[in-house]
């Protein structure tokens, strides 16, 4: 079963980079009563850990941060412009809500120029990001009040049931956030060694939370958790599809930041068998994620790998994930947590 509830708060809520602290207040409300100890670093990063068998350090990172846009100027008329903070494909844009995080929340609407007013070549050529601006229906006079340069904006859209998956905005990378509080909650024993589980900021804008936390931690033992490409749709083929919804929760091989250690590799795929959780192998072509920090942003590095979550529609408000793969992500991660004292991590 899945929290809906909590999945559904952790998404709605807003939390661009660099600016993730509602956010933070929910996982720190939750995690709480779970760690032995919790502490905010000077980025901002949560870092929650709870106390294992022996000293070794084990490293989860989960970035808070969802795709989004600062403020950059307020024209005459009250309309206003934008840079944006993550990865955008600006058509995704057209028709959208929008919320501006002045001195109170400000609704807006994504504007562009009427097709109807559009010559031929307007209408073919790819838009880009200069080619919108924000509408609140407010004029310059009110919005001066409310709104300055450096504020941000985040995307508005509710966590809906679609059959046997949960669509929202800011599925990358609050399902992790979620699905990381859910294996601390369902962590029964003392674990082998100290668990460090760190929800961590600024990764859609280069992995900044997770390099500085891991040179803090220096743990020996990392985990990476973040979504990943779910290209199965039509027009895919089986060679371009990196995952598949419903297929299980993904063991990352490589992406464009991290080749994985093999031992982690064969480990995770170890456990997933004998736990009987159903998985698949991620090779990402394009995109990083925390993995590479928590690997190689501390003295020797770490033995790192990750564990993926299928996602359609990835940096969209439409993102999707199967509650299967979640729960199968939630076991996955938990019993390579657990059971870290149990392998041989020498090298052959």
């Amino acid at each position: 079963m899945i929290n809906k509830k909590l999945l559904a708060e952790i998404c709605e809520v807003a939390g661009a980079p660099g600016h993730e602290q509602r956010v933070r207040e929910i996982v720190i409300k939750q995690v709480k009563p779970l760690v032995d100890e919790i502490r905010i670093d000077n980025m901002g990063n949560v870092v929650a850990i709870k106390k294992g068998k022996e000293r070794k350090k084990v490293m989860i990172a989960a970035h808070m941060d969802e795709i989004g846009f600062i403020v950059t100027h307020v024209d005459d008329q009250g309309f206003i412009y934008f840079h944006t903070l993550g990865g955008f494909d600006p058509k995704t844009l057209t028709a959208q809500r929008v919320i501006i995080h002045g001195k109170k929340d400000v609704i807006g609407v994504m504007g562009s120029k009427p097709i109807h007013l559009m010559s031929v070549a307007d209408r073919a050529k790819v838009p880009t990001i200069k080619d919108y601006f924000i509408d609140t229906g407010m004029t310059k006079k009110e919005l001066d009040k409310l709104i300055s340069v450096g504020d941000t904006i985040t995307r508005d859209r509710k966590l809906i049931e679609m059959g046997e998956c949960l669509n929202c905005k800011s599925m990358d990378n609050r399902v992790s956030v979620f699905i990381l509080i859910e294996m601390l909650r369902e962590m029964k024993n003392i674990p082998p060694y100290d668990v460090y589980a760190v929800f961590t900021v600024q990764e859609e804008i280069g992995i900044r939370g997770a390099n500085v936390s891991a040179m803090d931690i220096n743990p020996d033992f990392g985990f990476g958790l973040d979504t990943t490409i779910a290209w199965d749709t039509p027009g895919s083929t089986k060679q371009e599809r990196v995952s598949a919804l419903g297929e299980g929760a993904c063991i990352k091989v490589m992406d464009s930041s991290t080749v994985c250690d093999y031992r982690m590799v064969a480990y995770m795929k170890e456990i997933a068998k004998k736990k009987k959780i159903k998985t698949q192998l991620e090779i990402l072509p394009a995109g990083g994620t925390d993995t590479s920090g928590v690997q190689r942003m501390n003295p020797g590095g770490s033995i790192a790998g990750a564990v993926s979550i299928p996602t359609r529609h990835i940096h969209q408000v439409i993102e999707m994930v199967n509650k299967k793969d979640v729960r199968a992500a939630i076991d996955l991660l938990g019993g390579c947590v657990e059971n870290l004292n149990s392998y041989d991590w020498n090298f052959k």
